[in-house]
């Protein structure tokens, strides 16, 4: 058995050494803080918005007053448009698939003369574009907050002509044209292009041009579109 003395001596001598064998120890570093994922934005939902823009392009209002008098007499017509937006979306990947439908106050308008050699009758024409309706698929590429998307379904057009006789035989005579005026639901197609952006997970801006074109027996009518709009998403 170790002396009493022997044994105060090696437990002074172990504990002066032990803060020199701690200081041979390599130092450890806490671990780095775990870093939350960066949020990928998400255009999966259903949404609504308000949409505004300008309308131009060209309408053959001879023939939706007086088809049996129809010739090349179309015209160019322009306005401004404003109006709501309804749709949804799903997000796969980048890829975005969904349907929209909207519906705008339009004053796409335009005025010509025209004059019909066979009666003979000279025409003050005047026509314009009330209302501009699409119901549409939509597929785009998603970017994070950006996506750009084409566009492609149906469309409805309200538009209206009238004509103002203003030499030869007066409008109205003879049964031409009794009213000299008409309006008329015309269905049609609609093509375009956009970009969107997402500023908040619920609320985005959007650029897009939409083309729509309709036709109702001799009348025709070719609108382009270029609108902004303000979208705001649930589920998001």
């Amino acid at each position: 058995m170790m002396p009493r003395k022997n044994l105060f001596l090696a437990t002074a001598i172990a504990i002066l050494a032990a803060p020199a064998f701690a200081a041979d120890l390599p130092i450890r570093t806490p671990p780095a803080p775990m870093l939350s994922p960066v949020p990928v934005y998400n255009w999966t939902g259903f949404y609504v918005g308000v949409n505004g823009g300008y309308g131009w392009g060209s309408q053959n209002p001879l023939g939706l007053i007086a088809p049996q008098f129809s010739q090349a007499n179309s015209f160019n017509v322009n306005g401004g448009m404003f109006g709501g937006t309804i749709g949804g979306q799903v997000q796969v990947g980048h890829v975005v698939l969904g349907a929209e439908a909207d519906a705008d106050w339009a004053g796409i308008s335009g005025t010509s003369t025209t004059t019909i050699t066979s009666l003979p009758i000279t025409l003050r024409l005047s026509s314009q574009t009330t209302g501009f309706m699409t119901a549409r698929s939509r597929i785009g590429y998603a970017a994070d907050n950006w996506l750009f998307y084409g566009t492609g379904g149906a469309a409805l057009l309200n538009a209206s002509a009238k004509g103002a006789s203003i030499a030869g035989v007066p409008c109205g005579s003879l049964g031409i044209a009794p009213n000299c005026q008409n309006s008329q639901l015309r269905p049609g197609v609609a093509l375009g292009l956009g970009v969107e952006y997402g500023f908040t997970p619920n609320l985005s801006a959007k650029l897009e041009y939409i083309w729509a074109g309709a036709i109702s027996g001799a009348s025709t009518q070719s609108v382009n579109t270029m609108r902004v709009g303000l979208n705001y998403r649930f589920g998001g």
